[in-house]
């Protein structure tokens, strides 16, 4: 009887921690669901950024009665045609439209950056030119690879690469403890994460490199931003875990693949998401790590500083949130440990 009332008082000291855990998994799954249909559904295209130089008035005009009819399309101005080509080799913009020496225009394209969106933008200006009834000529500056012509690799890449960053941290907080057993064991950790990060990397590399012959060049890049981006993640999962437990857990699948996969701009580009989803690719993980591999494969250093430097502020953060826990949960139990002794020392004295 007494080891069958052991049972029972075990069983209900873990049923409301179990019920917990279970309604949690109910809200994450729930939130899975609401946010990729939510968001995924019905892409609709809204203020796709073109390019237009100030003072070309028939390509202005054009961007203009475009806008007057639909608010598919947004112009973005520039002061002279080497700015507008900054611009969409910087990846501001998808397009620049230019008036030629002949009168007709010139659609100038970065495919790469969302072939989906360039599409739109060659769609709705070849209607308006064939209205106006003027000769629209289409050239596409930075094309996507014939072996992903979707543009969707970068994407699953990244994905790939913050899932496996996750997972890692994950696994050597339910192994070792979700908070590392003070600085030198943090340390340990933060060394394990950062020498399995260059790993996946450079594996991430090969398997779109030789493996399936996806890109053939900047190989090189495409490793080290997978290295950064597999680090990021496993430094915000392990900070989060570290001061949050099993909730940080939760905390960081809702951050990074609830919410940050389909906000990335990897599935459909920005322009197609829910207004309360369009800005998250600038500033969470996987939207960072989306953008920065398509500007190494496709472009060049001039749409790369942003993502690098919100990666490395969430690395640093991640790192910070890691030492910090690390010192806060030693300090706990530092003060539980010495409770004990100072009651007993204290008690007799009292008497």
């Amino acid at each position: 009887m007494e080891q069958e009332s052991g049972v029972e008082r075990e069983m209900g000291d873990r049923l409301p921690r179990t019920a917990a855990l279970l309604l949690g998994t109910l809200v994450l799954a729930t939130a899975f669901i609401a946010a990729y249909v939510g968001a995924l559904h019905r892409p609709t295209p809204r203020d796709v950024p073109v390019g237009v130089v100030r003072g070309d008035q028939k390509a202005q005009a054009l961007l203009d009665a475009v806008r007057n009819q639909t608010d598919t399309l947004e112009a973005v101005d520039y002061g002279d045609p080497a700015a507008a080509d900054d611009g969409l080799l910087g990846r501001e913009v998808y397009g620049v439209l230019t008036t030629n020496a002949e009168g007709g225009f010139v659609l100038t394209t970065a495919s790469a950056a969302a072939p989906a969106a360039t599409d739109v933008v060659v769609r709705v200006l070849g209607t308006a030119a064939r209205q106006a009834e003027m000769p629209l000529r289409v050239t596409d500056e930075v094309p996507v690879a014939s072996t992903d012509p979707r543009g969707l690799v970068p994407f699953y890449l990244a994905v790939g690469h913050v899932l496996g960053g996750y997972l890692a941290a994950t696994v050597l907080g339910l192994g070792n403890g979700t908070a590392p057993r003070g600085l030198r064991r943090a340390g340990l950790r933060i060394a394990a994460l950062a020498a399995y990060s260059l790993v996946l990397g450079a594996v991430g590399a090969v398997v779109v490199g030789p493996a399936l012959d996806v890109w053939d060049h900047d190989l090189l890049g495409v490793g080290a931003t997978g290295a950064l981006a597999v680090f990021a993640a496993a430094m915000i999962a392990s900070a989060a875990q570290g001061w949050l437990g099993l909730f940080g857990t939760g905390l960081v699948m809702l951050l990074l693949v609830v919410l940050g996969n389909p906000s990335s701009g990897g599935i459909y580009a920005p322009e197609f998401l829910p207004t309360w989803l369009r800005g998250m690719h600038r500033w969470n993980v996987p939207g960072l790590v989306t953008d920065l591999i398509e500007s190494v494969v496709y472009f060049d250093r001039r749409s790369t500083g942003w993502p690098v430097a919100g990666l490395t502020i969430w690395t640093v953060l991640g790192v910070a949130g890691v030492l910090s826990a690390t010192l806060f949960h030693a300090r706990r139990r530092g003060a539980r440990r010495t409770a004990p002794a100072a009651t007993s020392t204290n008690g007799p004295a009292a008497g």
